[in-house]
């Protein structure tokens, strides 16, 4: 089955203890919320790159 879909034995097996005993509606919410999780830690990411810049240029005045 692995070959098939061309994923890992060790992939198919992690996959299997982090969503087994799950329905299908239960892995496309936690799907969404690791999405959204991602979106807000690049925005969090950026915003400090933005007050890092700012620091520094208030800093060399």
């Amino acid at each position: 089955m692995c070959r098939r879909h061309g994923i890992s034995e060790q992939t198919f097996y992690r996959w299997k203890a982090k969503y087994s005993g799950m329905s299908v509606s239960d892995a496309q919410k936690l799907k969404t919320l690791e999405d959204e999780n991602r979106r807000l830690k690049k925005l969090l990411a950026e915003s400090m790159l933005d007050v890092s810049a700012l620091k520094d240029l208030l800093g060399k005045n």
